[in-house]
Parts: C-alpha cells; structure tokens; sequence
C-alpha cells in the first residue's frame, strides 16, 4: 500500500461538482488530488448524462427540421436515422469535450488518481486501481462528490435488455420501434422526444397529474398540448404495477389493469446518490435516505469533510454541481462566499418544445404568501418564434408592488432565453424595470420584454 500527500483538499468524484471544486481550489493556491474511479473525467453529466442526451436531442431536431422541409420551401427528403453515425457524432462530441476538460485539469497542477476511493477516516481516502493496488491519500479536507446513478422501482429489475436505464438508452445501437416511457419527469421527457423524432412509438407513464410535475402547470399543459400534437401518448396519474416479457419485447401492466405493449421499457423515475461503500458510516458523515446531509455551505457534520452534488439533497443539476464545488473551494481557502438560492438556479428540459423556469411557481408563491400578479405571453405574437414555426408562451410571476418571483417558459430554444430570467430573478427586478429595457428586434428575447411590459401595465403587442 502506497501513500500520498498530504493535500491541502482531496476531492472524491471528478463530476461537475468534484472537479469544479479542483479547478476553483487550484485557482487559490491550493494542493489538490481529484480522485475519478471511471477512465473518463467528467462525472455523469459529460459521460452519460447532459452533454451525450443534448447531442441525441439536436441530432432529433435535424431529423425533424429535414421532414418539415417544405414548409421553408426546400427541398429535401427524409430518409432515416443512420444510428451508427447518430452514435459517431455524439460520442465525438463527448470525447473532445472530454479531452478539453483532461488538459484543463493538468494545467491547473491539480493531481488525478484513477481508482475506486473510499473514506478511511476523516481525513484520509483510500484509493483502489483498476490492477488491485491500493493508495492511501491524505488531506487537509475531503470533498466528496461521488454523483448519482440511475434508480428503479421495487420489483422492477432493470435488465439492458427490455428494461433500461437512460445509461443504456444512450448506447442502443437501433431505433426501437415502441418504447414505454416510466417516468415524465426531465430525463423521460427528453427521451421521449428523441425517440418520437427518430420515428418511434413512444408512450409516457407519469404517476403524478402532469409531465414535468415540479414546472409552472401551464407549462405541464403546454407541453403535453405540444406532445399530443407529436404523436406521442401518455398516461398521466397512472402508477405503475408490473411488467413482464414477451416474445416481441415487455408488458407493462398499470394499476387499474391497463397494459401497455413495447419493444422496450426505459425506466426514468429519478436518479439516486452513490453513497453506499464510500465509508460514510466508518467515517461518522450523517446521511439521510442515501444522501449526504449537508447545510448552506456544504459541510457535513464531520468538520473535515464536505459534500456536493447529486451526493446532496439539492437540485440535480450539472450547474449546481458546479455552483456547490466553487462555493466549497472558496469557503476553504478562506474567502466567505455567500450560500446558493436554489430558487435562483436556471432548469430547462430539452425536449421539442423546450421547458425552461427560473424562481418559482405560482402555487409556490401563493404557499409562501405572496399575492402575485401573472402575464403570460403568447409566442404566437412573436415574429422570430413564428419564422422558426414554434408555438409555446412566456410566463412571468411577480409579487404586487414587488419584484419578479418567477419565469416559466415552453417553445423552441427558450433554454436559451431563462439566462435573462436569471438575472431578473437573482437581482430581484420589478417588472417595470424590466420593461424599460430594449429588447433586439425580431427576436425570441422579445417575448421577455413583452411579457414585463404587460405585467407593467403598459402592453405593446398583446391582444385583449
């Protein structure tokens, strides 16, 4: 067994939030060992997660866009997925994000070990390689960021084969011809989207009253409009029972006896913490149901070891990673960074249309107190949504007399225009303020404007 160190911060996982943490400690001065069990750095977001399931998603956007061609008056016929080369792209773009990410960690000097880690003691890890050969790393503080990885229902054993996880729906080497979809949260919406644009029989199974349950429910409603459109069906407030497999692939039975029959099953109900065996329990980290508890500032109860990510019961998402990772190497290396509003944080689903929401809802806002006031503008009224043919709407939520709560959006590319309703949010603008501001014309950034120019009183292309 060898030894190595002492570090001033030893990092476990090099996903969004580990290496972030690095990259930021680095920055400071200090000595950092990243410690990664898979080949790749990245963590799941670039190896199996947000980057791979974009580059499916645009790869379903031109496939929808050469179908749709005669309607922009081009010429140009639809032939088919080439899956090989859908698969070629993907992975190239992976890779070289990959290889970018490698050579910014190795300028930074910060030290890789690949290997599995495990805590032995407060301030030590233990590091296995893949040859058996073990490292014990030691370190002023350990920064725990070992990801999430995909969960499944009880009963229900996820097999590659007719029953999948996202991580093998990302390695399939053919179109299915029907797919069950369990779970109509982001993952299985995005899914589900792919797959309709590849040609596809997709069904949702969503256990809660709308897809995408924790969104603004007008932007539930106007994505299942939008998906319904599509040919994609779904059961909603439908709980699963069982499923068994057939000889053309799986059965899925609902509660109340409906069955649904596919080639596949991805089962897509959430994602859970890679807790177990990393040596908590050794090391006295209070966990709870499988997550690291944590307060504002990352810490757990053991005053040398601090935890972020999908580790931690915050939203799952690779810019919270980054966000918590940043904040983490901050605090230790002594500056006094303040702690995260989750509320603040931007989420989009990718799908067609896209779903993108910053702040909070207007249930939310009622719950907490506030007497709101809403506008919801049309994208039918914008120029540049109509010239990409999308339909959706901007909604934003303000507080009487008060400044914005939230910004909930559905059409094509408003996971570009949610950066905006960030700001407006975080810097707590009143909707007059907002107003003022001159939007670019004709653009999809127009919708915000005039949204706030309704909620102002002041209306410019609105009807009624």
């Amino acid at each position: 067994m060898a030894n190595s160190g002492p570090f001033d911060i030893v990092v476990l996982g090099a996903g969004s939030g580990g290496y972030a943490c690095a990259l930021r400690a680095a920055e400071l001065g200090r000595s950092v060992a990243l410690i990664e069990r898979d080949e790749s750095l990245g963590g799941t977001c670039l190896n199996r997660g947000c980057i791979p399931t974009k580059a499916l998603l645009h790869a379903a956007e031109v496939a929808d866009q050469s179908r749709e061609a005669a309607k922009f008056g081009v010429r140009a016929t639809f032939e088919g997925i080439d899956v090989a080369g859908v698969n070629a792209y993907k992975d190239k773009v992976v890779s070289t994000t990959v290889k970018g990410l490698t050579g910014l960690i190795k300028s930074r000097g910060i030290e890789v070990v690949h290997g599995t880690g495990r805590l032995a003691g407060p301030t030590t890890v233990e590091v296995t390689a893949a040859d058996g050969k073990t490292t014990t790393i030691e370190g002023g503080h350990i920064v725990l960021g070992t990801g999430s990885q995909p969960k499944t229902l009880p009963g229900l054993e996820i097999d590659g084969e007719r029953v999948i996880s996202s991580d093998h729906a990302l390695r399939l080497e053919h179109v299915p011809g029907s797919v069950v979809v369990l779970g109509g949260g982001v993952i299985g919406v995005e899914f589900a989207s792919v797959w309709r644009s590849f040609g596809a029989e997709v069904t949702i199974v969503e256990a809660l009253p709308h897809l995408l349950p924790l969104e603004e429910e007008s932007s539930s409603k106007r994505l299942e409009r939008a998906f319904r459109k599509r040919g994609i069906k779904f059961e909603l407030g439908a709980r699963f029972e069982s499923a068994k497999t057939t000889q053309g692939g799986i059965s899925v039975t609902l509660e109340g006896g409906t069955t649904i029959d596919a080639e596949l099953l991805l089962v897509a109900v959430g994602r859970g913490p890679v807790s177990d065996g990393i040596g908590l329990a050794e090391a006295g980290v209070e966990t709870e149901r499988g997550f690291v508890k944590v307060d504002e500032y990352c810490r757990t109860n053991v005053p040398t070891i601090s935890a972020v990510g999908d580790l931690v019961q915050t939203p799952q998402l690779a810019h919270v990673g980054f966000a918590e990772g940043i904040l983490v190497a901050e605090r230790l290396s002594g500056l006094t960074p303040p702690p995260i509003d989750y509320d603040g944080v931007p989420r989009i689903t990718y799908s067609d249309p896209e779903v993108a929401s910053v702040g909070i809802t207007s249930a939310v806002a009622r719950e907490r107190g506030h007497q709101i006031k809403e506008v919801t503008y049309d994208l039918a009224g914008n120029p540049k949504s109509k010239i990409l043919g999308t339909q959706g709407e901007v909604k934003v939520i303000a507080s009487v007399d008060g400044p914005v709560l939230g910004l909930h959006m559905v059409g094509a590319r408003v996971g570009e225009l949610i950066a905006e309703g960030q700001l407006i949010y975080n810097w707590e603008a009143l909707p007059g303020e907002v107003a003022q501001l001159i939007h670019p014309h004709p653009t999809q950034s127009e919708a915000v404007g005039e949204a706030h120019l309704a909620l102002a009183g002041k209306p410019l292309h609105v009807h009624g």
